[in-house]
């Protein structure tokens, strides 16, 4: 088997990761696609809380070692988050970096990185896990300017979530490293 074509989904709080993680699954069964959902939320529903600073790095490990995992098994992987979106949380909750390097190294290895916006999607709260509106926008803002900081390629997605799953699933489709995933297999 070529190697899997990697997608993932990047966003603040409540931008409509997982929902459009779970359709993109749906509208892209045919190509045997696999998703990976966000480990850091089951680790907090499985934990009763959010995570420490040094718990971070284990949270980090787990969601690569899904994504790996389901790339040796799938041609396509659609990743709920990735190691870069934990990085961004250790910065952004505890002035902590040390897990930025290794987390841009890791993020250079998707195909596609799709950074969902706020705009589009109604807020939501959910008991003790998201803070707010505002935080969810603050932390857009930063998660925006650290993937040009590090020039990070990735395509903005807003609006209602059919049309993000429109264009998600477009962009996918036209990867290179998709198609010739499927030539060869």
């Amino acid at each position: 088997m070529t190697r899997a074509c990697k997608v993932a989904l990047l966003g603040a709080e409540c931008t409509g990761k997982s929902s459009l993680t779970t359709l993109l699954g749906l509208r892209l069964a045919p190509l045997r696609a696999a998703t990976v959902g966000e480990y850091l939320r089951e680790w907090c529903v499985q934990n009763g809380r959010t995570p420490q600073q040094h718990e971070q790095a284990q949270i980090a490990a787990e969601q690569a070692y899904r994504v790996a995992a389901a790339a040796r098994r799938h041609p396509l992987v659609v990743a709920d988050t990735t190691p870069l979106m934990t990085a961004f949380y250790s910065i952004h909750y505890f002035q902590d970096d040390s897990g930025l390097a290794a987390a841009v190294a890791e993020q250079r290895q998707f195909d596609l990185t799709l950074l969902c916006a706020p705009g589009g999607i109604p807020w939501q709260a959910d008991g003790w896990i998201r803070e707010s509106p505002a935080v969810r926008l603050q932390a857009h803002d930063e998660l925006l300017a650290l993937l040009q900081a590090q020039r990070l390629p990735f395509t903005l997605l807003s609006g209602p979530l059919d049309e993000r799953a429109a264009l998600a699933e477009m962009l996918i489709r036209s990867l290179p490293a998709l198609r010739g995933a499927h030539a060869s297999g």
